[in-house]
């Protein structure tokens, strides 16, 4: 089942059981895809696409979430937190970040990068093989530390 579709049918849920907090957090990303499938130049998201919208959606939930704990507005910081928790039940498991590191450390050694001027070449390839299952900020960070090393 589509990630689309399995939005709808976990709203009907949550209309059902009242959850207000689970019905914003998947009527919001239900318009993200809305609004992406009327970008699409065929109309349809591939399975990569649909990943890339939860995921910003769950960063945007935790970076206003992180903003508005700075500023002591836990009320707020607190639906954030709970909305981007419902959303990542979407998202592939997350990988720890000692099976990132061997999967940059693999494509160090496949594609020959020799310290920082090759930091853009690993990151593509790592970005796109680790799409869903890890954050960028991670896979950056482990880059750098294996780049400048």
């Amino acid at each position: 089942m589509s990630i689309q579709k399995e939005i709808t049918q976990k709203m009907k849920e949550a209309m059902k059981s009242k959850d207000t907090v689970a019905l914003t957090a998947l009527r919001a990303l239900k318009s993200a895809f809305m609004l992406a499938n009327t970008e699409a130049r065929d109309g349809e998201l591939t399975d990569q696409e649909e990943l890339k919208i939860v995921q910003k959606q769950v960063k945007q939930r935790k970076d206003s979430a992180v903003v508005f704990s700075e500023q002591g507005r836990t009320d707020l910081a607190e639906p954030e937190l709970a909305e981007a928790e419902i959303l990542e039940q979407f998202l592939p498991e997350a990988l720890s970040e000692e099976e990132i590191e061997k999967v940059v450390i693999d494509i160090i050694a496949n594609i020959g990068a020799e310290g920082m001027k090759d930091m853009g070449k690993v990151m593509g390839m790592a970005s796109k093989q680790l799409a869903g299952s890890a954050d960028g900020k991670t896979i950056s960070a482990i880059v750098k530390n294996k780049l400048s090393n």
